[in-house]
């Protein structure tokens, strides 16, 4: 706002408050106007009609919560919410130009009146509630503050544009504690999921070696099928194509060749164990009587 020779500008989003000897006289919108002095006129101030913003920051405490102790007691065992929170809430506000003079007359500390109202709101809302809650119904809590500044400052003309509640801030150790609580519950969580997960491996394990050892075993019977079907046949094939040869003779030679074969395999392995076995010429006779001889044993048990 400038003024030279009886003439002021008023500038853009702005009003000012035009007296005559004191008194107040017209509201001036932006532009250029005449202030003849000699007249008694004057400006006592102007007014922004721009939206301004004031954060409030309140402390109050949360509601008392009761936990019944046990039910086969009348009393009750009492641990209390009632922690104290810093909320900060957002006041967007402006100065009606319909009402600029009420505005500019009425209120002398406007930021302090806003204030005030604010931490009534708040602390006659909050301690309804618990901390949980709290943080549920900021937007509650936003529209009863702007209900009440809404009829309070009206009257004073100014018009609330928005109120936001911007935080909600626990004590420190009260914010330590419900991360605490739901670390835990995470781990707890985790913890459940990593026993199901090894539960699940274990079983599938156990499942695969059972299967493992049934089709190792079913292999092993087949094998001595095989090899009890191979003797019969080559006992019957040498029979008829050696005449005058008994099945102990060609039992002699087939021991014998699988001895010399087990001989090979000994010593072809590239493993550094060593196998001590007798070897002569009566060595093949040995292990063939002890084979026949527990055959025979075999044969008498079952009569």
């Amino acid at each position: 706002m400038g003024q030279a020779l009886g003439c002021i500008q008023v500038d853009q989003s702005t009003v000012a408050i035009k007296e005559q000897f004191g008194k107040f006289d017209k509201v001036l919108e932006p532009g250029c106007h005449c202030l003849p002095w000699c007249c008694g006129y004057q400006v006592a101030g102007e007014l922004s009609l721009r939206v301004q913003q004031l954060d409030v920051r309140c402390e109050t405490k949360t509601k008392a919560r009761k936990f019944l102790y046990s039910a086969r007691i009348s009393h009750y065992n009492c641990h209390f919410d009632n922690v104290f929170v810093n909320v900060v809430a957002s006041i967007q506000y402006r100065a009606m130009a319909d009402n600029a003079s009420d505005a500019f007359y009425k209120l002398s500390n406007t930021k302090g009146q806003i204030q005030a109202y604010v931490f009534d709101v708040i602390r006659a809302s909050v301690p309804k509630m618990e901390l949980d809650s709290a943080f549920e119904q900021k937007n509650d809590i936003a529209r009863a503050v702007e209900e009440e500044l809404e009829k309070a400052m009206s009257a004073y003309g100014f018009e609330i544009v928005q109120t936001l509640i911007v935080d909600i801030e626990p004590d420190i150790n009260v914010k330590r504690a419900m991360n605490e609580i739901n670390a835990a519950a995470r781990m707890r969580v985790a913890a459940n999921e990593k026993a199901e997960a090894e539960k699940i491996l274990q079983i599938k394990r156990a499942e695969g070696e059972a299967e493992s050892k049934y089709l190792s075993g079913l292999g092993i019977a087949r094998q001595r099928q095989a090899i009890v079907d191979g003797l019969r046949d080559s006992v019957l094939a040498f029979s008829e194509n050696v005449p005058g040869t008994t099945a102990k003779d060609i039992m002699d030679m087939v021991l014998v060749t699988q001895y010399f074969d087990t001989m090979k395999e000994i010593g072809a392995s590239s493993k550094s164990s060593a196998v001590f076995i007798p070897h002569g010429p009566g060595a093949v006779r040995d292990v063939a009587s002890q084979i026949r001889d527990g055959l025979l044993q075999g044969q008498s048990a079952e009569v």
